[in-house]
């Protein structure tokens, strides 16, 4: 556990210059963090690459408690009525108690996989009444009774299920690495549509990676054939998408003002579009993947890198107000990209060892975690092992 306080020196990001940022502290865990953190009662969640969940005091940063899982905790923790919800990569789904993490039951999955070297996530769980619903790597979604653990029902798909189910009025949105969008009913799992993606040359499938986003009628999600994707919500029925050449979209867009905002892979952009119709209202220029959601807070934008960057971005033009780096990427950056962000030269990034190109871009503490925001305070995660926490006055 390491507990850091330090204000960040200015920075440039992609040649403009931006604002020193005050970070708080920092917690250090085993392993790489790509859980988002849950904030509840003066209390920061998060799960660890290292396998264990983590309690730590929102204020302090000091730890309150930890319980440890037998596999990496690349779920996000999802806090109610004094309970915790978290999957692990042992094929387990546990409910602690959120005060000391004593566990109260688990629910064990026909067992965790991954389903290539870019799979970063587990499917967070969603509450739905009294059932916790969540996808699994044996290719089901379950509901699982909050009581005692039990299974209300199951849906089998085609293949993993590492999105993140969304419940909307009663009715169960989630991908799959199948290529499809499923709307199932909660209370039964009966499937009411399902939604087979385009698919592309060397992504047939089109799988869908992470969560949707369902708002004013309408479900949103980012797949691997290169596109986002707006369906109606009752029917299934497309009412656009977009294509972004050459580019998965991994990032679950997120709404505000009846916008989406998005980030991409391979093509390295930050987006801004009208929710109804897809048109575009700006495109912000990154030099690295955006795999993790954006958060709102007083009418900032706020989403994490894997160049180990948090932005704080107006969400009207897409205009950067300021970054804040990891420890990671402060001291790993120049390995990756030279005084101009761009790539230097001894850097490739696709070549055909490809996991050491990754084992590179994850050493500049990248951000795939979903920020968290609480009295004025930014929390997330990063693959450099620490919980952050960086003030936002």
């Amino acid at each position: 556990m390491n507990r850091v306080l330090l204000t960040v020196a200015l920075v440039f990001c992609l040649g403009r210059e931006t604002q020193a940022q005050t970070q708080r502290w920092s917690f250090e865990t085993g392993g790489k963090v790509f859980s988002s953190p849950a904030v509840a009662d003066g209390t920061v969640y998060i799960g660890s690459g290292d396998g264990n969940i983590y309690a730590v005091h929102a204020e302090s940063g000091t730890e309150r408690w930890r319980f440890e899982t037998g596999g990496a905790v690349h779920s996000s923790p999802v806090v109610e009525n004094d309970m915790l919800y978290v999957g692990s990569q042992d094929g387990k789904l546990y409910a602690l108690s959120a005060l000391d993490g004593k566990e109260i039951w688990s629910f064990e999955t026909k067992g965790e996989q991954s389903y290539g070297p870019w799979d970063y996530y587990l499917s967070t769980p969603a509450i739905s009444g009294d059932l916790v619903i969540f996808g699994s790597g044996d290719s089901n979604i379950y509901a699982i009774n909050k009581d005692d653990g039990s299974v209300a029902w199951s849906f089998a798909t085609g293949d993993i299920v590492h999105a993140s189910p969304v419940v909307s009025g009663g009715v169960v949105f989630v991908g799959s690495f199948d290529g499809y969008c499923y709307s199932l009913n909660a209370d039964d799992g009966a499937l009411i549509w399902k939604f087979d993606t385009s698919g592309a040359t060397y992504f047939p499938k089109g799988e869908v990676q992470k969560a949707a986003l369902v708002h004013g009628g309408a479900v949103y999600f980012g797949s691997r054939d290169y596109n986002i994707y707006a369906l109606d919500a009752q029917t299934g029925t497309g009412r656009w998408n977009m294509k972004e050449q050459g580019s998965w979209v991994i990032a679950a867009p997120i709404v505000f003002r009846d916008r989406i905002y998005f980030g991409t892979s391979d093509s390295h952009n930050y987006y801004g579009m009208e929710a109804q119709t897809g048109a575009l209202l700006w495109k912000l220029p990154l030099n690295m993947r955006a795999y993790g959601s954006a958060i709102v807070v007083d009418e900032t934008l706020y989403f994490g890198c894997f160049n180990g960057k948090l932005y704080a971005v107006n969400p009207d033009d897409g205009e950067i107000n300021w970054t804040f780096q990891t420890q990671g990427s402060l001291e790993n950056y120049l390995n990756v990209y030279n005084d101009q962000d761009e790539f230097s030269d001894n850097f490739m990034l696709l070549r055909s060892d490809y996991e050491k190109m990754e084992e590179a871009i994850l050493s500049l503490g990248s951000i795939l975690s979903t920020p968290a925001a609480k009295d004025g305070t930014i929390y997330f995660g990063s693959s450099d092992g620490r919980l952050y926490a960086v003030s936002l006055d």
